[in-house]
């Protein structure tokens, strides 16, 4: 069984276009691993919809913003969309399994490619519009030491 995704702060890139289309992604294929099989082509139906919109926009965000390195990163959208739409045509042979297998690499996928890739385009877009890169606060903050508090500020380190 693959990890099941979760929303956490750590996908916050500081763009509020960007970061709400990456919440409903978590949301679509959460809804599509917790599928049961009778659900699971209308939950997939919403997937794909999703994918479409997603990568549709961004993609405009780095056409109309002239983002350097956009092709790799469009030709990364298009590669992803492909794979989801045979997974498609697969799963309504009813082949459960190919798509269960799919969502599994997406869910491992997204975290990677919004942290590298739309993150460098979120960066780019503000710098672009606003002059610098996004502040971001996080109220799960993984860097902090657990020991004694060394090192926090208030803390005596």
């Amino acid at each position: 069984m693959n990890a099941t995704i979760e929303w956490e702060d750590d996908l916050l890139l500081g763009h509020l276009g960007v970061d709400r289309m990456h919440e409903e992604f978590v949301e679509v294929a959460r809804a599509v691993q917790a599928a049961g099989d009778a659900e699971l082509v209308e939950r997939y139906a919403a997937l794909l919809d999703h994918l479409r919109r997603h990568f549709e926009s961004e993609d405009r965000m780095m056409v109309e913003t002239e983002f350097p390195p956009r092709q790799c990163h469009m030709d990364e959208h298009a590669a992803v969309l492909k794979s989801a739409l045979e997974v498609e045509a697969e799963l309504a042979n009813g082949n459960v399994a190919l798509c269960r297998d799919l969502m599994g690499e997406l869910v491992g996928w997204f975290p990677r490619h919004s942290q590298h890739l739309d993150s460098a385009l979120v960066h780019w877009v503000n710098k672009s519009r606003l002059g610098g890169k996004p502040v971001i606060i996080k109220r799960n903050i993984s860097s902090l030491s657990r020991d004694d508090g060394a090192g926090i500020p208030g803390n005596g380190g």
